[in-house]
């Protein structure tokens, strides 16, 4: 927002250079990015009359002009198109020197001599225009050799240009900015009073009426009526200011609107009355698709829901009395009812809109004006009288509009003052000072926020409705604490050393996440990232049945369902790099998915699962199930199971119906008893009709390749009470040699190998000390649909060595335990 000084001052006697102002206001939070001096410069320029323009031979872009600045005929090459015989322009002679160090001399341009130059306002450091030179035909005084400065009233100024933050309303008005720099510079700050406007003629109800048909959207709305209004040029102070602010003065009385928004932050409207049929206005909310032209001339569909969250396509429309539109209530008018040269009724608008409904109308029409900008952040309700009785007097100033006595007010639910208690101990907690009540009180008091002493010993603070930043209850408190630490001066609390030992460090999920990828990478897998966001198709190749939670606002119409599973997303990176040429890939994903909730209203039980393709030479379920061994060992992880599909019910998931397992641990589920199965997640090879939807074929023959799986849901397999770890307590070393003895079972196909493996461990007694796997075999000396399964077991005693008698109970007790549970046979 720019701020000239000169307007600050209007507020408070501030002094001092310009940097340490800006400085002071950077503390104070509001940040300034620029600072930009004005009005220098511009002592050599005068006001000058074109009398003759002529086109020069050979040039179609310069043309020769003749001005008076007073002292008689002066000739000039110029650029510019945009003024005509008789204009009055700003001329800069030669030897002046323009803002910025230019300095003006003769030059000769196709062979004619500029002696001097015409300015824009960008040349003379007043505004960014510097397609034309400025014509000051409406500036009175603005006679031929008078001084430009003299003449528009200028005089030397420094603007600055503040960042105000969203959550500052208050700020965003000259108003706002210098009273936080006066409380902080302990200067007297003051609203200047404004007089109650004069009044006659006929009331203002019997000139317009206002019927506001939804105060949900808009608490408050005013209405004033001003006749005998005559269109014309704002006054050089006026204009000037809105000028510095960055506004470009259009007439008297919108320029008295955007003065009084940018003086004191409440946007007002001015209606041609004679031009709204009915003679008045009507607010209500849009109809879903109605349209209204706005003032820059495009024309907005409304009342139509939005992507944006809560966007409901609840927009507010400003109507004549009729119920045609005629503006977007807080964002823009319309073209229809705009103040024109033969306006001389004015019908002034001041409302209050709930700052959410406009700030969702603005984004989503991408329709971003001054007015919304204050709108949607909160303008104060109970400023609007003030507002319009300021709007009256800055008009006042260039023309004898009559104010019609009374005023239209519809209110609603607008919002109060907010009462808080505040404890000045809670204060010092915060900021790590020790101000008592009345030191806090003091620290308030300039900012507009009272605080008396109340009972026990807490202040009761009163905050304005200008304030809408400041919260309720215990949030509210914190947010007192801070006013009083932007008054005070944030420098001068004091600095304390932080109390915690190990600031930043990673939690256990993190170190653990970090740890599963470094595993990962371990095993030659690289990590991929592939989006979360899938097709319809997607999630119909692996057979997903049901709804899937979709976009509201897809940036691809297809891709808008966020996926269930990250098979289709690594099958087609693999399916990428395979038509690439890269054939041994093993590539693994830590992300998210997203499964539907069963009530189809929930929020989202979001899962972060480690996932894994094996596709390398040779790869396969085989590849997995090492992965997730090593995976384990790693992890220390203890008491997880491969469960074949016909154990627990169902296919795997996208996986082969017969070659691939759950992962499942007996501990504590997140939602579960203790010793309830969770599923921990699933090894095995995916279907193969799944792979071969993605395209992923072997290149030597064109079949489908066999491609390894491992999911792991990381929520169950980091948690410790749902996964146990091994303990890391260390055993004694026995002196004694161990003995190992190899047995062999046949089992169906449809027993898994850890299932064997764990009734070996439980019934080789106390010295077993390892069981493992070492072959699989399958063929026709076991019998169709049946494997061999061979385990070495080795037993070893820490007091002894073990005797043959011994090793051969164990031996008997484990293949007896083996064909009871499995309906094995030993394997001779």
């Amino acid at each position: 927002m720019r701020t000239p000084l000169s307007w600050l001052r209007d507020f408070a006697p501030f002094d001092g250079s310009p940097a340490d102002l800006a400085a002071t206001l950077d503390d104070l939070g509001l940040v300034v990015e620029a600072i930009e001096p004005v009005g220098e410069g511009l002592e050599q320029v005068v006001v000058a009359r074109v009398e003759e323009i002529a086109a020069i031979d050979g040039a179609d872009r310069i043309r020769r002009v003749i001005v008076d600045a007073g002292d008689g005929p002066v000739e000039v090459v110029c650029g510019a198109w945009n003024f005509s015989v008789g204009d009055r322009v700003p001329f800069a002679p030669v030897g002046s020197v323009l803002p910025g160090g230019f300095a003006i001399g003769r030059r000769k341009m196709k062979g004619v001599v500029s002696n001097g130059m015409l300015c824009s306002g960008r040349e003379l450091a007043l505004t960014d225009d510097h397609e034309g030179i400025m014509v000051l035909n409406d500036v009175a005084g603005a006679s031929p050799g008078v001084s430009f400065t003299e003449a528009l009233g200028i005089e030397a100024d420094v603007v600055f240009d503040i960042a105000v933050e969203a959550n500052r309303p208050d700020a965003w008005c000259m108003a706002g900015v210098a009273r936080d720099l006066a409380a902080r510079l302990r200067l007297p700050f003051a609203v200047p009073a404004v007089d109650a406007p004069a009044e006659g003629g006929p009331s203002v109800g019997e000139l317009a009426t206002v019927r506001v048909e939804d105060t949900e959207l808009c608490p408050r709305f005013t209405a004033r009526v001003l006749t005998g209004v005559r269109v014309g040029p704002s006054p050089a102070l006026v204009a000037r200011r809105l000028t510095l602010a960055g506004m470009r003065p259009i007439n008297n009385v919108v320029d008295a609107s955007n003065y009084v928004m940018l003086e004191l932050g409440q946007p007002t409207h001015p209606y041609d009355l004679d031009r709204l049929p009915g003679g008045g206005l009507l607010v209500r909310r849009a109809e879903p698709g109605e349209r209204v032209v706005t003032l820059d001339g495009n024309e907005r569909r409304l009342g139509t829901p939005g992507p944006g969250l809560g966007d409901t396509g609840d927009d507010c429309l400003i109507c004549d009395a009729d119920g045609t539109p005629v503006g977007i209530g807080g964002v823009m008018g319309g073209e229809s009812s705009e103040i024109g040269g033969s306006t001389q009724r004015v019908l002034l608008e001041a409302a209050y809109f709930v700052p959410m409904a406009i700030a969702r109308t603005s984004k989503r029409l991408n329709l971003r004006t001054e007015a919304s900008a204050r709108f949607e952040r909160g303008c104060d309700p109970s400023g609007i009288d003030r507002a319009v009785a300021r709007f009256c007097e800055v008009l006042g100033t260039s023309t004898d509009a009559v104010v019609a006595p009374g005023v239209l007010d519809v209110t609603g639910d607008v919002p109060e003052p907010l009462h808080l208690s505040v404890r000045s101990d809670r204060i010092n907690a915060l900021l790590g000072t020790s101000f008592d009540s009345p030191e806090v009180a003091g620290l308030l008091a300039p900012l507009g926020i009272t605080a008396e002493p109340s009972d026990g010993g807490a202040l009761a603070v009163t905050v304005p409705t200008f304030r809408p930043d400041i919260r309720p209850g215990p949030l509210g408190e914190a947010d007192i604490a801070e006013e009083v630490a932007r008054t005070f001066g944030y420098s001068r609390l004091p600095r304390r050393q932080p109390a915690w030992p190990q600031p930043g460090r990673l939690t256990d999920t993190q170190r653990g996440r970090r740890h599963v990828k470094d595993v990962m990478v371990g095993l030659g897998a690289s990590e991929a990232w592939t989006s979360s966001i899938v097709t319809a198709a997607d999630h119909g190749a692996l057979g997903l049945e049901g709804p899937s939670i979709e976009i509201a606002n897809p940036l691809i119409s297809d891709e808008r369902f966020l996926r269930r599973s990250m098979v289709p997303g690594l099958l087609k990176a693999l399916a990428y790099n395979l038509d690439r040429r890269q054939d041994a890939l093993r590539l693994f994903e830590v992300g998210t998915v997203f499964p539907y909730p069963e009530d189809g209203r929930a929020p989202v039980a979001e899962q972060e699962l480690l996932c894994a393709v094996f596709a390398g030479s040779g790869d396969d379920a085989r590849a997995a199930t090492v992965a997730w061994r090593t995976l384990a060992d790693a992890l220390r992880i203890d008491g997880v199971s491969l469960l074949t599909p016909s154990t627990l019910g169902g296919q795997v998931g996208a996986l082969h119906p017969t070659r691939s397992a759950w992962l499942v641990s007996v501990g504590r589920s997140r939602h579960g008893a203790p010793g309830q199965m969770v599923e921990v997640g699933a090894v095995g090879e995916l279907d193969p009709d799944i792979v071969a939807a993605f395209g992923i074929g072997d290149p030597t023959d064109g079949s489908v390749r066999r491609v390894g799986w491992l999911q792991l849901d990381l929520g169950y397999l980091l948690d410790p009470a749902v996964v146990p770890r091994r303990d890391l307590g260390s055993r004694p070393v026995s002196r004694f040699p161990s003995s190992d003895i190899d047995l062999a079972f046949v089992v169906d196909d449809l027993v898994g190998a850890d299932v064997v493996g764990e009734t070996l461990s439980r019934a080789g007694g106390s010295f077993l000390e390892s069981v493992d796997l070492f072959d699989v075999y399958r063929g026709a000396s076991v019998g169709p649909d049946r494997r061999s399964l061979a385990y070495r077991l080795r037993f070893c005693a820490p007091d002894r060595t073990l005797t043959d008698d011994e090793i051969g109970d164990y031996r008997a007790q484990c293949i007896a335990a083996v064909a009871r549970e499995h309906r094995a046979e030993l394997r001779g």
